[in-house]
Protein backbone atom coordinates (compact mmCIF):
# COMPACT_ATOMS: atom_id res chain seq x y z
CA UNK A 1 0.00 0.00 0.00
CA UNK A 2 1.21 3.69 -0.92
CA UNK A 3 2.16 6.15 2.11
CA UNK A 4 -0.52 8.25 3.23
CA UNK A 5 0.11 11.33 5.41
CA UNK A 6 -1.31 11.77 8.47
CA UNK A 7 -3.10 15.00 7.82
CA UNK A 8 -4.96 13.33 4.91
CA UNK A 9 -6.24 10.74 6.97
CA UNK A 10 -7.10 13.03 9.89
CA UNK A 11 -8.73 15.10 7.25
CA UNK A 12 -10.93 12.16 6.33
CA UNK A 13 -11.61 10.57 9.25
CA UNK A 14 -11.82 13.65 11.84
CA UNK A 15 -12.54 16.90 9.97
CA UNK A 16 -15.01 16.03 6.84
CA UNK A 17 -17.31 14.72 9.96
CA UNK A 18 -16.85 17.65 12.56
CA UNK A 19 -17.48 20.17 9.10
CA UNK A 20 -20.21 17.87 7.78
CA UNK A 21 -22.08 18.63 10.89
CA UNK A 22 -20.93 22.08 11.67
CA UNK A 23 -22.09 23.67 8.54
CA UNK A 24 -24.75 21.72 7.51
CA UNK A 25 -23.48 19.74 4.52
CA UNK A 26 -26.20 16.96 2.79
CA UNK A 27 -23.16 15.27 1.38
CA UNK A 28 -18.94 14.90 2.03
CA UNK A 29 -18.48 16.29 -1.52
CA UNK A 30 -19.61 20.25 0.18
CA UNK A 31 -17.42 19.93 2.79
CA UNK A 32 -14.40 22.14 1.87
CA UNK A 33 -10.90 20.98 1.42
CA UNK A 34 -7.78 22.56 0.96
CA UNK A 35 -6.91 22.42 -2.56
CA UNK A 36 -2.78 23.84 -2.96
CA UNK A 37 -0.43 25.48 -1.05
CA UNK A 38 1.59 28.41 -2.73
CA UNK A 39 4.61 29.18 -1.65
CA UNK A 40 6.33 32.58 -2.40
CA UNK A 41 9.41 34.49 -1.89
CA UNK A 42 10.65 37.16 -3.16
CA UNK A 43 14.21 38.64 -2.73
CA UNK A 44 14.53 42.56 -3.07
CA UNK A 45 18.51 42.57 -3.39
CA UNK A 46 18.44 39.88 -6.08
CA UNK A 47 18.93 42.80 -8.94
CA UNK A 48 22.87 43.67 -7.19
CA UNK A 49 23.55 39.89 -7.07
CA UNK A 50 22.19 37.05 -9.09
CA UNK A 51 23.54 34.24 -6.20
CA UNK A 52 20.70 35.71 -3.92
CA UNK A 53 17.68 34.47 -6.25
CA UNK A 54 19.92 31.58 -6.83
CA UNK A 55 19.67 30.44 -2.83
CA UNK A 56 16.48 31.50 -2.58
CA UNK A 57 15.34 28.58 -5.03
CA UNK A 58 17.35 26.62 -3.49
CA UNK A 59 16.27 27.19 -0.20
CA UNK A 60 12.67 27.50 -1.19
CA UNK A 61 12.92 24.03 -2.84
CA UNK A 62 14.42 22.27 0.27
CA UNK A 63 11.50 23.88 2.60
CA UNK A 64 9.07 22.47 -0.11
CA UNK A 65 10.55 19.33 -0.33
CA UNK A 66 9.72 20.01 -4.47
CA UNK A 67 11.91 22.05 -6.90
CA UNK A 68 10.96 25.90 -6.95
CA UNK A 69 10.88 27.93 -9.85
CA UNK A 70 12.61 30.96 -10.43
CA UNK A 71 10.24 33.82 -10.51
CA UNK A 72 11.28 36.87 -13.83
CA UNK A 73 10.34 40.48 -13.75
CA UNK A 74 7.76 40.98 -16.12
CA UNK A 75 8.61 44.96 -16.99
CA UNK A 76 11.59 47.40 -16.67
CA UNK A 77 11.29 49.77 -13.54
CA UNK A 78 14.33 51.91 -13.40
CA UNK A 79 13.67 53.48 -9.81
CA UNK A 80 14.30 50.28 -8.58
CA UNK A 81 17.31 49.29 -10.77
CA UNK A 82 15.00 46.39 -12.33
CA UNK A 83 15.52 44.99 -15.54
CA UNK A 84 13.07 42.67 -17.75
CA UNK A 85 13.28 39.05 -16.95
CA UNK A 86 15.57 39.66 -14.55
CA UNK A 87 14.95 36.69 -11.64
CA UNK A 88 13.41 38.31 -8.58
CA UNK A 89 12.11 35.54 -6.27
CA UNK A 90 11.38 32.04 -6.04
CA UNK A 91 7.94 30.67 -5.94
CA UNK A 92 6.94 27.08 -5.21
CA UNK A 93 3.07 25.38 -5.51
CA UNK A 94 2.48 22.07 -3.63
CA UNK A 95 -0.52 19.86 -3.95
CA UNK A 96 -1.84 16.52 -2.86
CA UNK A 97 0.35 14.74 -0.42
CA UNK A 98 3.15 16.83 -0.64
CA UNK A 99 0.87 19.53 0.46
CA UNK A 100 -0.11 17.51 3.59
CA UNK A 101 3.49 16.58 4.53
CA UNK A 102 4.43 20.61 4.26
CA UNK A 103 0.92 21.67 6.50
CA UNK A 104 1.67 19.17 9.11
CA UNK A 105 5.69 21.07 9.09
CA UNK A 106 4.28 24.34 9.64
CA UNK A 107 2.25 23.52 12.19
CA UNK A 108 3.99 20.89 14.23
CA UNK A 109 7.71 22.24 13.73
CA UNK A 110 8.06 25.47 12.11
CA UNK A 111 5.43 27.76 13.48
CA UNK A 112 6.50 27.06 17.59
CA UNK A 113 9.88 27.96 16.23
CA UNK A 114 8.92 31.60 16.07
CA UNK A 115 9.91 33.92 18.41
CA UNK A 116 7.22 34.97 20.81
CA UNK A 117 5.23 33.35 18.88
CA UNK A 118 1.10 33.26 19.78
CA UNK A 119 -0.92 32.28 16.99
CA UNK A 120 -1.51 33.38 13.38
CA UNK A 121 -3.55 36.15 12.18
CA UNK A 122 -7.29 35.04 11.58
CA UNK A 123 -7.66 38.32 9.72
CA UNK A 124 -5.93 37.39 6.87
CA UNK A 125 -8.58 35.86 4.83
CA UNK A 126 -9.54 37.28 0.86
CA UNK A 127 -13.72 36.81 1.11
CA UNK A 128 -13.31 33.72 -1.32
CA UNK A 129 -11.81 31.46 1.19
CA UNK A 130 -8.41 31.56 0.61
CA UNK A 131 -5.78 32.18 3.63
CA UNK A 132 -2.24 34.35 3.03
CA UNK A 133 0.31 34.24 5.91
CA UNK A 134 3.53 35.77 5.86
CA UNK A 135 6.38 34.60 7.40
CA UNK A 136 9.26 36.72 8.14
CA UNK A 137 12.36 34.40 8.36
CA UNK A 138 13.13 30.97 6.69
CA UNK A 139 15.10 29.91 9.47
CA UNK A 140 11.79 28.88 11.16
CA UNK A 141 12.43 25.60 9.01
CA UNK A 142 14.55 22.80 10.57
CA UNK A 143 15.65 21.64 6.83
CA UNK A 144 17.75 25.25 6.55
CA UNK A 145 21.00 25.11 7.48
CA UNK A 146 22.33 28.10 9.57
CA UNK A 147 25.95 28.03 8.45
CA UNK A 148 24.93 28.54 4.69
CA UNK A 149 22.85 31.63 5.51
CA UNK A 150 23.95 34.71 3.78
CA UNK A 151 20.69 36.74 4.49
CA UNK A 152 17.25 36.07 5.90
CA UNK A 153 14.30 36.32 3.80
CA UNK A 154 10.54 35.73 4.10
CA UNK A 155 7.83 33.97 2.65
CA UNK A 156 4.18 34.26 1.83
CA UNK A 157 2.24 31.59 1.98
CA UNK A 158 -1.05 30.71 0.38
CA UNK A 159 -4.03 28.67 0.88
CA UNK A 160 -6.16 27.94 -1.37
CA UNK A 161 -9.51 25.80 -0.61
CA UNK A 162 -12.53 25.02 -2.19
CA UNK A 163 -14.48 26.78 1.01
CA UNK A 164 -17.17 29.75 -0.20
CA UNK A 165 -16.56 32.23 2.67
CA UNK A 166 -14.04 32.83 4.87
CA UNK A 167 -15.65 31.61 7.55
CA UNK A 168 -16.31 27.68 6.13
CA UNK A 169 -12.21 28.28 5.67
CA UNK A 170 -11.47 29.42 8.85
CA UNK A 171 -13.11 26.32 9.98
CA UNK A 172 -11.06 24.24 7.78
CA UNK A 173 -7.74 25.19 8.53
CA UNK A 174 -8.45 25.66 12.56
CA UNK A 175 -9.55 21.45 12.28
CA UNK A 176 -6.44 20.90 10.09
CA UNK A 177 -4.19 22.30 13.00
CA UNK A 178 -3.30 25.85 12.04
CA UNK A 179 -2.80 27.50 15.36
CA UNK A 180 -5.06 31.00 15.92
CA UNK A 181 -4.81 33.80 17.75
CA UNK A 182 -8.48 33.68 19.14
CA UNK A 183 -9.11 29.75 19.05
CA UNK A 184 -11.23 30.21 22.06
CA UNK A 185 -14.27 32.74 20.50
CA UNK A 186 -16.37 31.34 18.10
CA UNK A 187 -15.98 33.50 14.91
CA UNK A 188 -19.11 33.53 12.38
Amino acid sequence: MSYVPNLRTKYKEEVVPKLKEEFGYKTIMQVPKLLKICINQGVGNATQDKKLADTAVEQLSIIAGQKAVPTKARKSISNFKLREDVVIGARVTLRGNMMYEFLERLTAVALPRVRDFRGINDKSFDGRGNYSLGIQEQIIFPEIDLDKINNITGMDINFVTSAKTDAESLALLKAMGLPFKNQNQDQK
